[in-house]
């Protein structure tokens, strides 16, 4: 769910944060008193593009941050942002911020790393469904659509099956094209995989044999300097007149005398024998290290020229030993299948035409499933879209399957079929594809009409209304309003309407308003209490007569109220 959003500097607005709670949000208030600029802001930070025109006058950059409570949120968020190179959001808060300047200067942040507006449109979309005026409107994506179909029809088994097959006939293709070369290109390709494998099996790499290596040139380069060092020791230890063990021995004397004055003392003369076995043990691993010790210009060459090897095929193959010992194997493997190109290409034929074979018959079996639920998914929406004031409306779902040639020029990740939403709001007229509709408020009821249907089914969780209203009146804004509402036991819904109706359906209750601060005019929005609750919906009944209120408060008292 979407948590809060903070703006600074866009249009009105010079510092605003909302934040939200779960269930049906309302943003009411007085025409230009700026509640579009909160469905703006979401655009920018859902990675629409950015209008220098809409930061603030006399400002020089606009920010919008926007904070995402991710716990329920179904897409693969985590494999993403690590794909994308990307900070993990921290107690399932992810936090998306977008800034511009007067200057043209664009920058976009996800959980405080810097990214780009493609990756921040992609997660845009998973996380908000925008409905009204704007471009954010996944209905209209074919792809989207038949997603909500098989979503509608339980069908995602049988989908990600046809996936599957789809991916392993795509292998197999690769594959068998890296094979299907012209003979001189068969040629250059054998002779430098021959010389990849063959220098890198000469290397006898073993995979954690680089760090020994080089701990033992850094010794044998600094052999003089570790003798010397190593003699020092020895004199400070046991060889000088002032050596460690000769004052030990003194101190040990001192201590026997004192332990013959005081027994008590037999502590300290326990703790200076076992000091003297350690310093005469350190003596001896000092000497034997030593003695361990001698200058051997040729193993200096060879480790020199071990580890130089290394570095070259590193730089060759990869940054690893690792990397560069997987490499030796997958050459050595294509090596292999190019050798034997022949004998391949006839096994990956087999196994193509097997897959292709399967993966028709998986299409056609979801095209089935597909075809029988879509005239129930058209029924249950058309019939949600009387009750949301289109009496003779039609809604269709057109479906184009591929034949098994198209199939096999075109395959599709997500089966046979081409899926149209389609919309006919007036009796006597054509359907057309949802994406003619001219009205956005035509639009956004047949949104709400398709997410009621499909409330428990889909991924989104944020959805967005704006003029869903528009045109309605009477018992269909009663209606939008409860609609609203259940769709907000299973997502949250963020709406900006002008209809009592509507907003009196909230379970929380916004208002923007316009504030002169300064000379300068602002807008600003506030969370309502019960108390102001009536008294804004009041005003959207007309004024704030008895009569007003009471309708206000009788609307707030209905069943979809606090939903």
């Amino acid at each position: 769910m979407l948590v809060s959003v903070r703006i600074k500097n866009l249009a009105l607005v010079t510092d605003l944060t909302l934040e939200l709670e779960p269930g049906l949000n309302v943003i009411t208030g007085e025409t230009g008193a700026g509640k579009s600029v909160i469905l703006g802001a979401l655009n920018l930070v859902l990675g629409q593009r950015a209008d220098r025109g809409l930061i603030r006058s006399g400002e020089d950059s606009c920010t919008v941050e926007a904070v995402f409570d991710t716990t329920r949120l179904r897409a693969p968020l985590k494999a993403f942002l690590d794909e994308s190179g990307l900070e993990p959001c921290e107690d399932h808060q992810l936090v998306v911020k977008r800034s511009f300047s007067a200057s043209g200067t664009n920058r976009q942040f996800i959980n405080g790393s810097p990214t780009n507006l493609t990756t921040l449109s992609t997660l845009g979309a998973w996380l908000v469904d925008m409905h009204g005026p704007h471009d954010h409107q996944s209905l209209l994506h074919p792809s989207r659509q038949l997603a909500m179909l098989d979503a509608f029809g339980a069908l995602d088994e049988a989908r990600e099956r046809f996936t599957q097959l789809g991916r392993q006939l795509k292998e197999l293709q690769q594959q068998a094209n890296e094979l299907v070369v012209d003979e001189r290109t068969y040629a250059q390709q054998l002779d430098l995989l021959r010389f990849q494998v063959q220098e890198i099996a000469q290397g006898r790499l073993q995979a954690d044999e680089e760090l020994p290596l080089q701990e033992e040139l850094q010794r044998v380069s600094n052999v003089s300097r570790l003798m010397e060092l190593s003699r020092g020791a020895m004199e400070l230890l046991s060889e000088g007149d002032s050596a460690i063990i000769t004052q030990a021995g003194q101190l040990g004397r001192s201590l026997q005398e004192l332990l013959r004055l005081d027994p008590s003392a037999r502590d300290l003369q326990d703790l200076h024998a076992q000091s003297v076995a350690l310093i005469q043990e350190l003596s001896q691993a000092v000497s034997h290290y030593a003695d361990r010790l001698e200058s051997d210009p040729s193993r200096l060459s060879e480790l020199e020229e071990r580890l130089g090897l290394i570095q070259s095929l590193k730089r060759k193959y990869g940054g690893s030993l690792t990397e560069v010992i997987e490499f030796g194997a997958q050459a050595a493997d294509k090596l292999q299948r190019l050798e034997g190109r022949e004998e391949e290409l006839i096994r990956l034929r087999s196994q193509m035409s097997q897959i292709q074979s399967r993966l028709w018959k998986a299409g056609m079996e979801l095209s089935q499933q597909r075809a029988k639920i879509a005239p129930k998914l058209s029924k249950d929406v058309s019939r949600q879209l009387q009750e949301l004031g289109f009496k003779q409306s039609q809604f269709d779902l057109r479906l184009r399957t591929q034949t098994e040639a198209e199939l096999a020029l075109a395959p599709r990740a997500t089966g046979l079929d081409e899926i149209e939403f389609q919309f006919a709001p007036n009796p006597g007229e054509p359907s057309q594809p949802l994406r003619s509709i001219a009205s956005s408020g035509e639009m956004a009821r047949v949104m709400l009409a398709i997410k009621t249907v499909l409330a428990t089914q889909d991924e989104v969780p944020v959805l967005v209304f704006d003029e869903v209203d528009a045109n309605v009146g009477g018992e269909t804004a009663q209606v939008v309003g409860q609609k609203m509402a259940q769709i907000a036991r299973q997502r949250q819904v963020l709406c900006i309407t002008h209809l009592a109706p509507v907003a009196a359906s909230a379970s929380t209750h916004y208002v923007v308003s316009k504030q002169i601060k300064n000379g300068r005019t602002t807008s600003e929005i506030d969370r309502l209490s019960k108390e102001d609750r009536v008294t804004e919906i009041a005003r959207m009944l007309g004024g704030q007569s008895n009569a007003a209120r009471k309708h206000a408060e009788e609307l707030l008292q209905k069943p979809a109220a606090g939903l």
